[in-house]
């Protein structure tokens, strides 16, 4: 490694809180960027060349966490320092055990040059998991160009604006597809999520409203609760207005499968072109069978499968890297 702690002050030196705050900082832990040319081999060898690294420097955090720091006669120093080694340590424990992040998501399109939208990340508090950036959004996000070139063909005409084109995200969470679509498919995306998760959203959209604009696409946000018109945006009260619906990772408790299938039906054009994509990690057993679930009931509102497959992609939730890959299944519907 480029430094080693034991160049770092030490407890027993009774260094000066400037001197450990400083020390503090430069183990400060970046948010990854993922890039779509970075193999995964490398990513994960990557970690696990740093490993001993890690370990050497949370029991470094763990010393000074622990320690009085009674040399210290401010107690605002002893704080500031306490505070500073719980944010190195927390950026080491997991996803959810970090405080709020700004990540920079590179994308490519094929009619643009590169971009990159800029995504923040409150801290995640009880099951508002729609604060995090889940690693399924990146994957369709990526996949954006190439679905409209097959699945959307008929819809979506690349190289033209297709603002006079409604999309419509649903369970957007922090923005990172719709915002990619409106960008890639040059479209006009309406992002939609609940109450508690629509401010952040809001901010994300703001932020990166002028980048999206640039390279053609109009975005904005709403609250739309699935099954409810109980806080919904007004737009929403008239119904099968989008041609397009799109979804990533929405399916995680027992009632999605049916919130989400009504929630399309209603908000889908009814027209034979129009299509809904959906992505969902198929994480275990009982993630297959919500979407084995949600497919049955989608056919009974008369919307069924066009195109299906399975796609690799990854995640930072956990703390184990190497059980973060996670295959996504993705499904295009119209109706019959």
């Amino acid at each position: 490694m480029s430094i080693s702690i034991e160049d770092f002050p030490q407890i027993w030196q009774k260094p000066s809180s400037e001197e450990l705050l400083a020390s503090l900082k430069r183990l400060k832990i970046d948010p990854p960027i993922w890039n779509p040319s970075t193999p995964r081999k490398i990513i994960l060898e990557t970690h696990r060349n740093a490993a001993q690294f890690r370990r050497e420097v949370a029991a470094y955090l763990s010393s000074i966490v622990k320690s009085t720091l009674e040399w210290f006669q401010d107690d605002d120093e002893k704080e500031a320092v306490w505070d500073e080694a719980s944010r190195r340590l927390s950026e080491r424990c997991g996803r959810a055990a970090m405080g709020e992040i700004t990540r920079r998501w590179p994308l490519e399109s094929n009619i643009s040059s590169p971009f990159e939208l800029i995504i923040r990340e409150p801290p995640i508090t009880g099951d508002c998991l729609g604060l995090k950036t889940w690693g399924s959004s990146y994957l369709l996000a990526q996949s954006l160009s190439k679905i409209a070139g097959e699945s959307l063909s008929h819809i979506l005409h690349m190289g033209h604006s297709n603002q006079s084109l409604d999309v419509l995200e649903l369970g957007s969470g922090t923005g990172l597809l719709g915002m990619a679509s409106a960008a890639i498919w040059q479209a006009n995306v309406t992002l939609t999520d609940l109450l508690s998760i629509v401010p952040n959203l809001a901010y994300n959209v703001e932020r990166n409203l002028s980048a999206i604009e640039a390279l053609g696409g109009r975005v904005d946000s709403g609250v739309l609760t699935w099954g409810s018109d109980e806080d919904n945006t007004e737009r929403f009260s008239k119904k099968n207005q989008f041609k397009i619906i799109i979804a990533a990772d929405p399916l995680y408790d027992d009632n999605h499968p049916e919130l989400l299938s009504s929630a399309i039906n209603v908000h889908l054009m009814e027209d034979k072109e129009a299509r809904a994509v959906i992505m969902v990690p198929q994480r275990d057993l009982t993630t297959k069978k919500l979407v084995a679930k949600f497919v049955s009931i989608m056919v009974s509102y008369g919307l069924i499968v066009l195109e299906q497959r399975t796609m690799a992609g990854q995640d930072d939730w956990d703390e184990d890297e190497e059980n973060s890959e996670i295959e996504c299944w993705l499904a295009v519907f119209g109706r019959q």
